[in-house]
């Protein structure tokens, strides 16, 4: 009778401690929410397990949550807005802006599973980040198989960082394709390549960049090789040279 007396307090305490926090950093439990909200879309739209029509309307709740997270994260970022040419260039470095820029080209597309990815993965790795500062806050030891799946995912960050790279810069020949082949519209790939350059140069992500540059030395490793054909390389050494004009300035 005495242990489980002493034991409810501290249990309650540490419950009351999770509470508090996430009371007191409002903005970024709402931002959680969302990131949970569109880890569990964004599943059930790749994993379709209430049936192909219902999945299509989880895709775009999916994006239209992430919207919402970059929105909420970019009014963090630049708390007073102003409607001038100013801000709105210092809005564009802001890699919220970006995925609130990109959910709006994806969000009335048909749905194309590549795209959601970088969606689910970003939206996985914030809330798993943030589910640890709330486990912390509840009890250093509590839930240890939870966190120790949330420490597994936080260490191979940068692969998953690196696959949404991928993702990002291979949406672009996606988009074109979709146009042709009648499911997108005249002006998705032109938005979606202002998206890669801002994704490019982006000052907090640089992995876009760095898998460019990863990409480009395999394809000039594997025609430089004796066994491929001149014309294919002349193909890709102006496809290279065509995609580095494109590529902006990076400061």
């Amino acid at each position: 009778m005495a242990d489980s007396t002493q034991n409810g307090p501290m249990q309650g305490g540490a419950g009351g401690g999770a509470v508090q926090f996430l009371m007191a950093n409002k903005l970024d439990t709402a931002m959680w929410i969302s990131r949970l909200f569109t880890v569990y879309c964004s599943a059930l739209f790749v994993l379709p397990l209430l049936g192909l029509h219902e999945a299509a309307s989880f895709y775009q709740r999916a994006l239209l949550a992430n919207a919402l997270t970059s929105a909420l994260r970019l009014h963090q970022r630049l708390p007073h807005f102003q409607l001038s040419r100013a801000f709105l260039a210092q809005a564009l470095l802001e890699d919220s802006c970006h995925y609130l820029l990109y959910s709006l080209i994806f969000v009335n597309s048909y749905p194309v599973t590549m795209s959601i990815f970088p969606v689910l993965l970003f939206s996985l790795l914030h809330a798993a980040t943030y589910t640890m500062k709330v486990l912390d806050a509840r009890s250093s030891n509590s839930l240890p198989f939870l966190r120790n799946l949330l420490e597994k995912l936080n260490a191979n960050q940068q692969n998953i960082l690196k696959f949404i790279a991928c993702n990002e810069i291979f949406l672009m020949p996606a988009t074109v394709f979709m146009l042709f082949s009648g499911q997108g519209s005249l002006l998705q790939p032109f938005i979606y390549y202002r998206f890669l350059t801002l994704r490019y140069s982006s000052r907090r992500n640089p992995y876009c960049r760095t898998l460019f540059t990863e990409l480009r030395i395999v394809v000039e490793h594997l025609i430089m090789k004796p066994s491929c054909p001149v014309f294919v390389r002349r193909l890709c050494l102006s496809s290279i040279s065509f995609i580095s004009r494109l590529a902006p300035t990076v400061a």
